[in-house]
Protein backbone atom coordinates (compact mmCIF):
# COMPACT_ATOMS: atom_id res chain seq x y z
CA UNK A 1 0.00 0.00 0.00
CA UNK A 2 3.14 2.56 0.74
CA UNK A 3 4.48 1.92 -2.55
CA UNK A 4 0.57 1.79 -4.05
CA UNK A 5 0.76 5.50 -2.39
CA UNK A 6 4.67 6.52 -3.50
CA UNK A 7 3.39 6.19 -7.46
CA UNK A 8 0.41 8.53 -6.93
CA UNK A 9 -1.30 5.43 -8.47
CA UNK A 10 -3.59 5.73 -4.92
CA UNK A 11 -4.84 8.64 -3.13
CA UNK A 12 -6.10 12.23 -3.09
CA UNK A 13 -3.35 13.39 -5.77
CA UNK A 14 -2.93 10.67 -8.43
CA UNK A 15 -2.15 9.88 -11.77
CA UNK A 16 -6.10 8.83 -12.45
CA UNK A 17 -7.05 12.42 -11.56
CA UNK A 18 -9.67 11.58 -9.26
CA UNK A 19 -9.28 11.19 -5.44
CA UNK A 20 -9.06 7.02 -4.82
CA UNK A 21 -8.60 5.57 -1.32
CA UNK A 22 -7.41 2.21 0.05
CA UNK A 23 -7.79 0.86 3.60
CA UNK A 24 -6.33 -2.29 4.49
CA UNK A 25 -8.65 -3.84 7.67
CA UNK A 26 -7.65 -6.46 9.94
CA UNK A 27 -10.04 -9.30 9.94
CA UNK A 28 -11.73 -10.76 13.13
CA UNK A 29 -10.51 -14.09 12.56
CA UNK A 30 -13.58 -16.07 12.47
CA UNK A 31 -14.16 -18.57 9.70
CA UNK A 32 -17.87 -17.01 9.52
CA UNK A 33 -16.62 -13.77 8.10
CA UNK A 34 -16.22 -15.60 4.89
CA UNK A 35 -19.05 -15.08 4.33
CA UNK A 36 -20.10 -11.54 2.51
CA UNK A 37 -22.22 -10.34 4.73
CA UNK A 38 -21.15 -11.28 8.18
CA UNK A 39 -17.16 -9.70 6.63
CA UNK A 40 -19.26 -6.63 5.92
CA UNK A 41 -20.88 -6.85 9.71
CA UNK A 42 -17.06 -7.34 11.17
CA UNK A 43 -15.88 -4.49 9.47
CA UNK A 44 -18.64 -2.38 10.75
CA UNK A 45 -17.35 -3.72 13.90
CA UNK A 46 -20.11 -6.17 14.87
CA UNK A 47 -20.19 -9.54 15.86
CA UNK A 48 -19.65 -11.67 12.90
CA UNK A 49 -23.11 -13.14 11.76
CA UNK A 50 -24.60 -13.17 8.11
CA UNK A 51 -27.41 -11.29 6.84
CA UNK A 52 -30.66 -11.75 5.88
CA UNK A 53 -30.74 -11.09 2.25
CA UNK A 54 -32.48 -9.32 0.37
CA UNK A 55 -31.26 -6.55 0.78
CA UNK A 56 -27.46 -7.63 -1.43
CA UNK A 57 -24.83 -5.76 -0.41
CA UNK A 58 -24.92 -4.15 -4.47
CA UNK A 59 -28.05 -2.48 -2.80
CA UNK A 60 -27.40 -2.13 0.53
CA UNK A 61 -23.66 -3.16 2.06
CA UNK A 62 -21.14 -1.42 4.40
CA UNK A 63 -22.98 1.13 6.38
CA UNK A 64 -25.99 1.07 4.31
CA UNK A 65 -24.21 2.01 1.32
CA UNK A 66 -24.05 0.18 -2.28
CA UNK A 67 -20.65 -2.32 -1.56
CA UNK A 68 -19.23 -4.94 -3.98
CA UNK A 69 -17.57 -7.61 -2.31
CA UNK A 70 -14.99 -9.28 -4.18
CA UNK A 71 -11.95 -12.00 -2.79
CA UNK A 72 -8.67 -11.58 -3.85
CA UNK A 73 -8.43 -14.42 -6.39
CA UNK A 74 -10.80 -12.11 -8.78
CA UNK A 75 -9.21 -8.70 -7.48
CA UNK A 76 -5.68 -10.46 -8.58
CA UNK A 77 -6.41 -11.92 -11.94
CA UNK A 78 -8.35 -8.81 -12.91
CA UNK A 79 -5.40 -6.66 -14.37
CA UNK A 80 -3.78 -9.74 -16.75
CA UNK A 81 -7.25 -10.03 -17.73
CA UNK A 82 -7.49 -6.30 -19.04
CA UNK A 83 -4.51 -6.57 -20.25
CA UNK A 84 -4.36 -9.50 -22.00
CA UNK A 85 -8.34 -9.63 -22.87
CA UNK A 86 -11.53 -11.29 -22.09
CA UNK A 87 -11.03 -14.07 -24.95
CA UNK A 88 -7.62 -15.02 -23.80
CA UNK A 89 -9.08 -15.81 -20.58
CA UNK A 90 -11.85 -17.28 -22.04
CA UNK A 91 -9.73 -19.89 -24.30
CA UNK A 92 -8.33 -21.37 -21.11
CA UNK A 93 -10.30 -24.19 -19.02
CA UNK A 94 -12.85 -26.46 -20.08
CA UNK A 95 -16.51 -25.83 -21.95
CA UNK A 96 -18.83 -23.91 -19.01
CA UNK A 97 -15.65 -23.45 -17.31
CA UNK A 98 -13.18 -21.28 -18.54
CA UNK A 99 -10.09 -19.46 -16.66
CA UNK A 100 -7.83 -20.37 -14.20
CA UNK A 101 -8.26 -21.11 -11.05
CA UNK A 102 -5.86 -21.12 -7.59
CA UNK A 103 -6.20 -24.84 -6.44
CA UNK A 104 -4.00 -25.12 -2.84
CA UNK A 105 -3.62 -28.94 -2.40
CA UNK A 106 -2.94 -30.17 1.29
CA UNK A 107 -2.73 -34.25 2.72
CA UNK A 108 -0.68 -37.08 1.59
CA UNK A 109 1.21 -35.75 -1.55
CA UNK A 110 4.99 -35.69 -1.57
CA UNK A 111 5.13 -31.42 -1.69
CA UNK A 112 1.69 -29.69 -0.84
CA UNK A 113 1.60 -26.63 -2.99
CA UNK A 114 -0.53 -23.65 -3.76
CA UNK A 115 -0.64 -23.34 -7.86
CA UNK A 116 -2.86 -21.55 -10.38
CA UNK A 117 -3.68 -24.02 -13.16
CA UNK A 118 -6.55 -24.03 -15.84
CA UNK A 119 -9.57 -25.34 -14.81
CA UNK A 120 -10.61 -28.85 -15.68
CA UNK A 121 -6.70 -29.96 -15.28
CA UNK A 122 -7.41 -33.52 -14.42
CA UNK A 123 -6.75 -34.72 -10.93
CA UNK A 124 -3.98 -37.15 -11.40
CA UNK A 125 -1.87 -34.41 -13.77
CA UNK A 126 -2.59 -31.98 -11.02
CA UNK A 127 -1.17 -33.97 -8.30
CA UNK A 128 1.98 -35.56 -10.74
CA UNK A 129 2.69 -32.09 -11.86
CA UNK A 130 2.70 -29.63 -9.02
CA UNK A 131 2.73 -31.56 -5.99
CA UNK A 132 5.31 -34.74 -6.83
CA UNK A 133 2.81 -37.52 -7.01
CA UNK A 134 0.30 -39.14 -4.64
CA UNK A 135 2.24 -40.05 -1.71
CA UNK A 136 2.88 -44.29 -1.65
CA UNK A 137 2.04 -43.88 -4.94
CA UNK A 138 -1.49 -44.02 -7.19
CA UNK A 139 -2.87 -47.42 -5.37
CA UNK A 140 -2.35 -45.83 -1.94
CA UNK A 141 -5.64 -43.02 -2.60
CA UNK A 142 -8.42 -43.31 -0.72
CA UNK A 143 -10.13 -40.51 -1.49
CA UNK A 144 -9.91 -36.37 -1.95
CA UNK A 145 -12.16 -33.85 -0.60
CA UNK A 146 -11.51 -31.62 -3.69
CA UNK A 147 -13.12 -28.32 -2.78
CA UNK A 148 -12.45 -27.33 1.02
CA UNK A 149 -13.80 -29.29 3.86
CA UNK A 150 -16.98 -28.01 3.14
CA UNK A 151 -17.72 -30.43 -0.03
CA UNK A 152 -18.44 -33.99 0.01
CA UNK A 153 -15.63 -36.78 -0.15
CA UNK A 154 -15.26 -38.47 -3.55
CA UNK A 155 -13.25 -42.22 -3.67
CA UNK A 156 -10.41 -42.39 -5.37
CA UNK A 157 -11.92 -44.43 -8.41
CA UNK A 158 -14.46 -41.35 -9.02
CA UNK A 159 -11.87 -38.91 -8.67
CA UNK A 160 -8.35 -39.89 -9.70
CA UNK A 161 -9.14 -38.88 -13.50
CA UNK A 162 -11.74 -36.46 -13.08
CA UNK A 163 -11.63 -32.64 -14.97
CA UNK A 164 -11.36 -30.15 -11.86
CA UNK A 165 -14.11 -28.15 -12.48
CA UNK A 166 -17.59 -27.28 -10.78
CA UNK A 167 -19.63 -29.24 -13.49
CA UNK A 168 -17.66 -32.52 -13.51
CA UNK A 169 -17.29 -32.31 -9.67
CA UNK A 170 -21.15 -31.38 -9.10
CA UNK A 171 -22.24 -34.44 -11.02
CA UNK A 172 -19.63 -36.36 -8.94
CA UNK A 173 -22.02 -35.13 -6.22
CA UNK A 174 -19.43 -33.18 -4.93
CA UNK A 175 -18.28 -29.84 -5.71
CA UNK A 176 -15.24 -27.49 -6.74
CA UNK A 177 -15.80 -24.96 -3.87
CA UNK A 178 -12.36 -23.02 -3.46
CA UNK A 179 -9.98 -25.66 -4.72
CA UNK A 180 -8.73 -26.42 -0.89
CA UNK A 181 -7.93 -30.22 -2.57
CA UNK A 182 -7.35 -32.56 0.20
CA UNK A 183 -6.11 -35.74 -0.23
CA UNK A 184 -6.48 -38.58 1.78
CA UNK A 185 -4.47 -42.22 1.76
CA UNK A 186 -5.48 -45.65 2.40
CA UNK A 187 -3.61 -44.98 6.45
CA UNK A 188 -6.53 -42.41 6.99
CA UNK A 189 -9.39 -43.16 9.54
CA UNK A 190 -12.05 -41.03 7.50
CA UNK A 191 -14.29 -41.81 9.80
CA UNK A 192 -12.05 -39.77 12.46
CA UNK A 193 -11.49 -37.62 9.74
CA UNK A 194 -14.93 -36.49 8.90
CA UNK A 195 -15.46 -36.18 12.57
CA UNK A 196 -13.18 -34.11 12.72
CA UNK A 197 -14.23 -31.63 10.01
CA UNK A 198 -17.66 -31.90 11.71
CA UNK A 199 -16.46 -30.27 15.04
CA UNK A 200 -14.98 -27.37 13.09
CA UNK A 201 -18.54 -26.61 12.14
CA UNK A 202 -19.52 -27.02 15.12
CA UNK A 203 -17.11 -24.54 16.33
CA UNK A 204 -17.03 -21.98 13.58
CA UNK A 205 -21.17 -22.14 13.99
CA UNK A 206 -22.01 -17.91 14.76
CA UNK A 207 -25.37 -19.64 16.11
CA UNK A 208 -27.88 -17.42 14.51
CA UNK A 209 -29.74 -19.83 12.86
CA UNK A 210 -31.41 -22.87 15.22
CA UNK A 211 -30.23 -26.03 12.32
CA UNK A 212 -26.44 -24.72 12.61
CA UNK A 213 -26.42 -23.95 16.55
CA UNK A 214 -27.69 -27.24 17.27
CA UNK A 215 -27.21 -29.69 14.45
CA UNK A 216 -23.27 -29.90 14.24
CA UNK A 217 -22.73 -30.16 17.87
CA UNK A 218 -25.11 -32.85 17.57
CA UNK A 219 -23.82 -34.54 14.64
CA UNK A 220 -20.31 -34.27 15.82
CA UNK A 221 -21.14 -36.57 19.19
CA UNK A 222 -22.97 -38.63 16.79
CA UNK A 223 -20.18 -39.27 14.45
CA UNK A 224 -17.19 -39.60 17.03
CA UNK A 225 -19.36 -42.37 18.79
CA UNK A 226 -19.74 -44.23 14.97
CA UNK A 227 -15.76 -43.29 14.51
CA UNK A 228 -15.32 -45.63 17.68
CA UNK A 229 -18.24 -48.24 16.77
CA UNK A 230 -20.26 -47.13 20.04
CA UNK A 231 -23.69 -47.39 18.09
CA UNK A 232 -26.23 -48.72 16.40
CA UNK A 233 -26.62 -49.15 12.56
CA UNK A 234 -29.77 -47.34 12.75
CA UNK A 235 -27.99 -44.47 14.40
CA UNK A 236 -26.52 -43.82 10.82
CA UNK A 237 -30.10 -43.50 8.82
CA UNK A 238 -31.33 -40.62 11.44
CA UNK A 239 -27.74 -39.08 11.00
CA UNK A 240 -28.24 -38.64 7.74
CA UNK A 241 -31.86 -37.36 8.20
CA UNK A 242 -30.47 -34.85 10.62
CA UNK A 243 -28.16 -33.67 7.41
CA UNK A 244 -30.57 -32.45 5.30
CA UNK A 245 -32.71 -31.05 8.27
CA UNK A 246 -29.83 -28.75 8.62
CA UNK A 247 -28.90 -28.39 4.85
CA UNK A 248 -30.67 -25.48 2.69
CA UNK A 249 -32.23 -24.15 6.48
CA UNK A 250 -29.87 -21.56 7.22
CA UNK A 251 -28.80 -17.79 6.44
CA UNK A 252 -25.54 -18.59 5.28
CA UNK A 253 -23.83 -21.91 3.47
CA UNK A 254 -22.37 -22.61 7.16
CA UNK A 255 -25.27 -25.07 7.65
CA UNK A 256 -24.55 -27.05 4.09
CA UNK A 257 -20.81 -27.20 4.96
CA UNK A 258 -21.59 -28.82 8.19
CA UNK A 259 -23.93 -31.25 6.22
CA UNK A 260 -22.41 -32.16 3.29
CA UNK A 261 -19.33 -33.76 4.64
CA UNK A 262 -21.22 -36.62 6.55
CA UNK A 263 -23.50 -36.82 3.45
CA UNK A 264 -20.39 -37.84 1.63
CA UNK A 265 -19.20 -40.09 4.18
CA UNK A 266 -22.55 -41.64 4.76
CA UNK A 267 -22.79 -42.42 0.78
CA UNK A 268 -19.12 -43.56 0.08
CA UNK A 269 -17.82 -45.54 3.27
CA UNK A 270 -21.34 -46.33 5.23
CA UNK A 271 -19.64 -50.05 5.20
CA UNK A 272 -16.45 -48.63 7.29
CA UNK A 273 -19.44 -47.49 9.84
CA UNK A 274 -20.93 -50.69 10.09
CA UNK A 275 -17.80 -52.74 10.17
CA UNK A 276 -16.76 -50.60 13.40
CA UNK A 277 -19.97 -51.17 14.90
CA UNK A 278 -19.89 -54.99 14.66
CA UNK A 279 -16.21 -55.16 15.94
CA UNK A 280 -17.42 -52.93 19.06
CA UNK A 281 -20.32 -54.98 19.28
CA UNK A 282 -18.21 -58.41 19.35
CA UNK A 283 -21.16 -60.06 17.21
CA UNK A 284 -21.52 -58.56 13.72
CA UNK A 285 -25.33 -60.20 13.76
CA UNK A 286 -26.08 -58.33 16.70
CA UNK A 287 -26.42 -54.32 17.51
CA UNK A 288 -24.94 -52.97 20.28
CA UNK A 289 -26.44 -51.17 23.35
CA UNK A 290 -27.05 -47.77 21.83
CA UNK A 291 -24.94 -45.07 24.37
CA UNK A 292 -26.19 -41.56 25.20
CA UNK A 293 -23.74 -38.80 23.35
CA UNK A 294 -21.50 -37.12 25.29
Amino acid sequence: MDEAYAARLVGKDNVHGYPFDIYVHHGAGAYICGEETALLESLEGKKGMPRLKPPFPANMGLYGCPTTVNNVESIAVAGTILRRGAAWFAGLGTKNNTGTKLFCVSGHVNKPCNVEEEMGIPFRELIDRHCGGMRGGWDNLLCSIPGGSSVPLVPAEQIIDAPMDFDTLRNLKSGLGTAAVIVLDKSTDIVRAIARISYFYKHESCGQCTPCREGPGWMWRVLSRMAEGRAQKREIDMLLEVTTQIEGHTICALGDAAAWPIQGLIRHFRGEIEKRIDQYSGNPHSEPVLMAAE
